[in-house]
This record gives C-alpha cells, structure tokens and sequence, in this order.
C-alpha cells in the first residue's frame, strides 16, 4: 500500500514539474490518504498483535 502511495506521490511531483496543476493536487491528495490508510491499518495490526500476544514456543 506504501508502493501505491509512493507511486501516487511521484505522478504529482512529476505532475507539478510539467505545470499541470491540477492533476498533481488529485494525486497528492490520493497520495496523502493512501498513506494514512496504511499508517491506520499498521497501527491497528500493531495493537492487534499486541493484545493477542505470542504463543509459547513448544
């Protein structure tokens, strides 16, 4: 997911460079909440693996 933002982030820096405006805010802002999402998802996967804890080795 981190691989989609960054390619996101890339077309808007390229985007901008070229002068196209607009297509480069869609895609900053595409960028920006597909990040957040991740940075959710890894937190919530974090608490989750937490609370569960590890299982004794046998």
């Amino acid at each position: 997911m981190l691989g989609w933002a960054l390619t996101f982030l890339i077309v808007a820096l390229i985007a901008a460079v070229l002068g196209f405006g607009g297509i480069a805010g869609a895609a900053m802002e595409i960028a920006k909440i597909i990040f957040f999402v991740a940075i959710v998802l890894f937190l919530i996967a974090a608490v989750v693996g937490v609370v569960r804890g590890r299982s004794p080795p046998l």
